[in-house]
């Protein structure tokens, strides 16, 4: 019986060491991805990648420009209908206005002028 746990666990050490290594790892990449050395060295290993995508034309390498759109979908959508809200806002806000449309507005602008003029002059 001791002779079928002793091969057991002997022949299964290296499945408990790796499965300890990459938590090991993990934890270690956690938070050295935080520090300034791991700042430094995700930015060389990024731009070591870009150089080969660029010199060897390794296009796998290059992260599409609407990746973020994929990992993100709930972001997404809030922006597009924040998107689509502003249209709508601007839309109704400015309304275009022909060359001298805007006389009415002129003469409105012009009398409240003349009273803040008159208020001001009072407070003096």
């Amino acid at each position: 019986m001791m002779e079928t746990i002793s091969a057991m666990f002997g022949d299964t050490l290296w499945i408990y060491t790796a499965i300890a290594g990459a938590l090991l790892g993990a934890a270690f990449l956690a938070w050295f991805k935080e520090t300034n050395m791991g700042l430094w060295a995700y930015t060389k290993f990024d731009g070591f990648l870009d150089y080969l995508a660029i010199r060897w034309g390794w296009t796998w390498l290059q992260e599409p420009v609407d990746a973020w759109r994929k990992k993100y979908p709930k972001v997404v959508s809030k922006i597009d209908d924040l998107e689509i809200r502003i249209m709508f806002l601007e839309s109704i806000a400015h309304p275009p206005v022909s060359a001298g449309g805007a006389t009415e507005l002129k003469g409105l602008i012009e009398d409240i002028d003349v009273r803040l003029n008159k208020l001001e002059k009072k407070r003096k």
